[in-house]
């Protein structure tokens, strides 16, 4: 990043918007830009008034414009460093103000002057789109965050951390601002008397929750917790290793992400979580309806913040539920809303295509002829599987499972029986099943039967008759379009053929 900074600088650009939350490092940064170039480097806030770090003087010009007009009296190769200054930018800003800044940005690029507008989010007005350049500072990478860990190592007077125990931390913290690494190794040597990773993974998840886009998901599923789903088992076992040293020496790529297509309830969510098990990786969660804001460029600029995290904290594994929800209005957003949902979509589809990062997308969807076909191509995801109602032996599988999970033993009960009786039952009705009966026998003291499980079953309306049409419909398309995740059963007539 400030390699590219400076290119824009000596390049000639007047305006540059550096989104980010990291007043601090920003600063830090340019002033060794400023010191490179030979430039005078200049400070403006709302508070303190145009600075002049070099000389240690300060004008107290507090109102934007008067900065503005102030700025125009400063020499040349000068950069200055506005703080805030978006907030006078948005929907309700001074045409007077906005006037100004467009002359002092065509002045600018004639005196070798760039002004540097610093901001937590993007806001800029139309009338400014095309004078400023943006750019998304990046969060601190390992090189940054080590610094931050030795200076916390130092100060706490902690003795100097093993190779194994530094990567552990580092990895914890990553995804971190270099404010937010800071006060999490801090808390961790006050808690601990040490850099206790768990510790600073636990403040990570609060800070990336903080957001309200981005979810840490501690899951302790694995591919046991699921009953069935052979094929789908099998393909990402034999992806386990995709994010390691080995398979870059090796020359393999890193894989892009997974679409799960199915029916509510058959286990898609839970195959999401356990995915990032299997890679050992974090899971980020990304709720996609989120992203879409009230205020002008703030829908792209939440995206922008997702993908920057989830690349900061890479490897990781990041889960989309129910993706079709958060990308359905793409086809008709240009008369709905202008077309955010499509620009928004199309820089997540031009990301998916382009990343380089350790980042696994695993999509969920329900309805699949609510998902953009641009998504389903390949080259997006490495693949798209369809998972189906279940099997009679994966019914059995699910009910041993369930049993198992609340505490009972599956000798005490006919699973065999209880498949069969739940032909048509997704895994969650299942579970849904087998709880009821619980309640029943709780309510008289006693453990639950085959004879209770029976009873809930026949009131139990289960999701393939309620939606039969759909289901039909669904499993037409995935025909030759997704791969199957459960080895499908053999055709009875083409058994026949073979034996005679």
């Amino acid at each position: 990043m400030r390699q590219r900074i400076i290119h824009y600088i000596r390049a000639g650009y007047p305006g540059l918007y550096l989104v980010s939350p990291e007043e601090q490092r920003v600063e830090a940064v340019l002033e060794n830009i400023s010191a490179e170039l030979g430039y005078q480097l200049h400070h403006w806030s709302a508070t303190d008034g145009l600075v002049d770090l070099a000389g240690k003087s300060a004008r107290p010009v507090l109102d934007p414009l008067e900065c503005l007009l102030a700025i125009r009296e400063l020499p040349d190769a000068s950069l200055v460093l506005l703080r805030d200054f978006h907030l006078w930018l948005g929907p309700d800003a001074s045409p007077l103000l906005l006037r100004q800044c467009r002359d002092v940005l065509r002045e600018a690029k004639t005196k070798s002057k760039t002004l540097v507008f610093l901001g937590c989010r993007l806001c800029l007005p139309p009338e400014l789109e095309r004078e400023i350049t943006v750019l998304d500072f990046a969060l601190p990478g390992r090189p940054e965050l080590a610094q931050v860990l030795g200076s916390i190592i130092e100060s706490a007077e902690l003795k100097p951390l093993s190779e194994a125990e530094n990567e552990s931390a580092l990895a914890a913290a990553s995804g971190l601002t270099t404010i937010e690494a800071e006060n999490a190794f801090a808390l961790s040597v006050a808690e601990t008397r040490a850099i206790t990773p768990s510790v600073v993974a636990r403040e990570k998840a609060q800070a990336v929750k903080k957001g309200g886009l981005l979810e840490i998901i501690e899951t302790r599923e694995s591919l046991e917790n699921i009953g069935g789903l052979d094929l789908l088992k099998a393909w990402l076992v034999t992806r386990k290793d995709a994010f390691t040293e080995r398979a870059r020496h090796y020359g393999l790529p890193l894989p892009k992400g997974l679409l799960i297509l199915g029916l509510p309830g058959t286990g898609k969510s839970l195959t999401a979580k356990a995915t990032a098990g299997v890679f050992g990786v974090p899971l980020l969660r990304l709720d996609a309806g989120r992203l879409f804001g009230s205020l002008v460029g703030q829908s792209e600029h939440n995206l922008r913040a997702v993908l920057q995290t989830a690349e900061a904290i890479a490897p990781c594994c990041l889960w989309i539920d129910e993706i079709e929800k958060g990308f359905s209005g793409t086809k008709s957003s240009g008369s709905s809303d202008g077309g955010t949902s499509a620009r928004v979509f199309g820089t997540f589809l031009n990301w998916m295509q382009e990343k380089s990062a350790a980042v696994f997308v695993v999509a969920t969807a329900n309805d699949v002829s609510q998902l953009p076909p641009e998504l389903l191509r390949k080259g997006r995801f490495d693949e798209l599987f369809f998972v189906d109602l279940p099997t009679p032996e994966e019914r059995q599988i699910i009910w041993t499972i369930q049993i198992i999970r609340h505490g009972r033993n599956p000798r005490d009960y006919d699973i065999a029986a209880l498949a069969k009786a739940t032909d048509g039952f997704t895994g969650a009705e299942i579970e849904t099943a087998f709880v009821e009966a619980m309640y029943s026998a709780f309510e008289r003291h006693t453990e639950p039967t085959d004879l209770d499980i029976a009873r809930v079953l026949t009131c139990f309306m289960p999701l393939s008759k309620l939606m039969a049409e759909q289901i039909n419909g669904l499993r037409q398309w995935a025909k030759g379009r997704a791969r199957p995740a459960t080895t499908p059963a053999p055709d009875s007539k083409l058994r026949k053929l073979a034996v005679q």
